[in-house]
């Protein structure tokens, strides 16, 4: 089938599309540092879920590098000593708002040096595809709804800054080097193996115990959930030779938004629990509101996301209650 480099590969979303590019036959080179950001134990099962596609009926091989991409050399020697690559899928990132509110430096490093690091290992070398990873965290404070690709981009967290940085050196390595790249802006993916610090698995974790999940400021905020599936098909349609990479930049959500009072009320259904939530004041740099246009990525991709928010939560909380450890994990 071919061969791709997945950075990152070893995070919820990277390890899904890692998974899933095995499986469907192409040789998959995992490169990430297993940053201990959350617990590594996660990170391993979800090689682990990598290792397991690699067995099945032609599957492509598997090979995980223990590696830092900020690190310009080591970038370059992962490049080198692949071979010939159809497609480097970069999802490695310091994630997280609150972190990067904590040390802008971090993300700064990793997401706009370490992204940079990549696309100068990338540049060069044919009709190799670039698929970065970005956020609707580029768009920040809302000049109206739902987010085009054309909205205003004022991102309120140093994250959201780090990731539009990150799109801006994409388009211009295609500018200027030829090197096909596109930038997928993410809307809060959840589903199976999730990191383990964010708001399903933490609002899980306290309904199962029967204890009240704390929600930051009112709870009126919404969010664009997008089911891991729905974001995986959209990175995999990429690699077809028709779709064009040329430094654009393309929604990938749902295209509903819910409140977090209303996904919490999907929760406690989903799981049994009528426990009140508890209420905290609201973190810095959180975004209101998130709501996808997808349009775009109807027209270059044909995509169309075919997980609703009920099938999705239901989903997670099978695997959730399914796995001791993962509720052990969750912060």
């Amino acid at each position: 089938m071919g061969r791709v480099i997945v950075t990152g590969g070893a995070g919820f979303i990277g390890s899904h599309i890692s998974a899933r590019l095995v499986g469907d036959g192409f040789d998959t080179i995992v490169v990430d540092n297993l940053d201990p950001y959350y617990d590594v134990r996660m990170k391993r099962k979800n090689l682990s879920a990598i290792e397991e596609a690699a067995r099945g009926r032609g599957a492509g091989a598997f090979r995980f590098v223990e590696a830092d991409i900020t690190d310009a050399r080591t970038c370059k020697d992962v490049l080198d000593g692949a071979g010939p690559v159809d497609a480097v899928y970069h999802e490695a990132a310091q994630a997280g708002v609150g972190p990067s509110v904590a040390d802008p430096h971090r993300s700064l490093r990793v997401n706009v040096q370490g992204t940079v690091n990549m696309l100068m290992a990338a540049k060069g070398r044919g009709a190799m595809r670039f698929i970065n990873a970005s956020s609707s965290s580029v768009y920040g404070t809302v000049a109206y709804l739902p987010f085009d690709e054309d909205h205003p981009t004022r991102p309120v967290s140093p994250y959201g800054v780090t990731k539009l940085a990150a799109e801006h050196y994409c388009r211009v390595f295609h500018e200027i080097h030829g090197l096909a790249t596109v930038s997928l802006r993410y809307f809060t993916v959840y589903g199976p193996r999730m990191r383990p610090d964010l708001a399903i698995p933490r609002f899980c974790k306290r309904l199962l115990a029967r204890e009240p999940p704390v929600v930051f400021g009112d709870g009126e905020q919404s969010r664009d959930y997008t089911y891991i599936d729905d974001i995986v098909e959209a990175n995999l349609r990429l690699l077809e030779a028709d779709v064009p990479l040329e430094g654009q930049a393309i929604n990938v959500g749902s295209g509903r938004r819910v409140t977090i009072n209303g996904l919490l009320d999907e929760l406690r259904e989903l799981t049994g629990s009528s426990i009140e939530a508890v209420h905290q004041d609201r973190a810095p740099g959180d975004a209101r509101d998130t709501w996808a246009a997808i349009e775009r990525a109807g027209r270059l991709i044909d995509y169309r996301p075919a997980t609703d928010l009920r099938q999705g939560l239901r989903r997670f909380v099978d695997w959730y209650v399914s796995d001791p450890e993962a509720i052990e994990l969750t912060g």
